[in-house]
């Protein structure tokens, strides 16, 4: 793979600077009633990664905590990385890690981002993976040169690396930075977690009963004929896999009272998972 001629004081300069664009004082919408709009943030960085960055600041305080200094890797270790590599990191990419890439609950509780030191370039070094499954059954990449648009570029996923294509996943690393940190954090929820197999009725309540968040439906990792959605209310995060019957729902709640609120709305046969604490 050409390596390409990264100056070690200019390239430092511009992770810091991107540090400092995530620094912004937060503006993260509220709902009606005060709370953490998601609806609205997530609107809002579609297209827009500082606004991404907004929304994942925003679901942070919301569901889990506060974003704080030491939360991303040093500008250091991402220079380091870069040189190692060859590549400059996309600029998304590079301001994700600095904002939120050492937060395990927002990067690392299933699907876990690549750390820094273990980036790697694939397909023949067109592709850097940054993040992968948990039992290593599927990988996530980004174009190490994108034309359309290299600061933020489209995301690919492939199923069982070394074995599959890679194929589209979602259209801007900043918008998979949103999904992955609502996956991290529902997967997270442990015991505040569970999943309920849904007939055709079922899917249809869950439409009416909770906002969808305005995420683009995208396609599973484990099977691309199955689409995945989000919905939410307060306190409450839900994931729909398929559109057929029979598709599966995962849902989360801030509180004991959030998750049983949702069971009772959705009637179905809630498998009361023993989720790892």
């Amino acid at each position: 793979m050409h390596r390409l001629d990264l100056p070690g004081r200019s390239n430092r300069n511009g992770a810091q600077a991107a540090w400092a664009r995530c620094r912004m004082p937060s503006v993260a919408s509220a709902d009606m009633s005060g709370g953490f709009d998601a609806a609205g943030a997530m609107r809002a960085g579609l297209g827009d990664r500082q606004h991404a960055w907004e929304f994942i600041r925003g679901f942070a305080a919301e569901w889990t905590s506060p974003l704080a200094a030491g939360d991303g890797f040093s500008a250091d270790v991402l220079w380091a990385a870069e040189q190692r590599l060859g590549v400059q990191l996309p600029a998304a990419l590079r301001e994700a890690y600095l904002l939120f890439g050492r937060r395990a609950d927002l990067a690392a509780a299933q699907d876990p981002l690549v750390p820094p030191d273990r980036l790697r370039a694939d397909h023949p070094g067109s592709i850097l993976v940054f993040r992968t499954e948990n039992q290593h059954c599927a990988e996530w990449g980004v174009a190490t040169q994108d034309a359309w648009n290299p600061a933020d570029p489209a995301v690919y996923v492939r199923r069982q690396p070394g074995d599959h294509r890679w194929e589209p996943f979602l259209d801007r690393v900043s918008t998979a930075c949103m999904e992955m940190a609502l996956s991290e954090v529902l997967i997270g929820r442990g015991q505040l977690g569970d999943m309920c197999q849904l007939p055709a009725e079922l899917i249809t309540g869950v439409e009416s009963a909770y906002d969808q968040l305005p995420l683009p439906e995208y396609r599973s990792w484990y099977d691309r004929s199955v689409t995945v959605r989000w919905f939410f209310a307060s306190g409450k995060l839900l994931r729909i896999y398929g559109r057929s019957p029979d598709c599966w729902l995962l849902a989360g709640g801030k509180t004991p009272a959030d998750l049983e609120s949702i069971r009772e709305t959705i009637p179905g046969p809630w498998t009361r998972v023993q989720w790892p604490d």
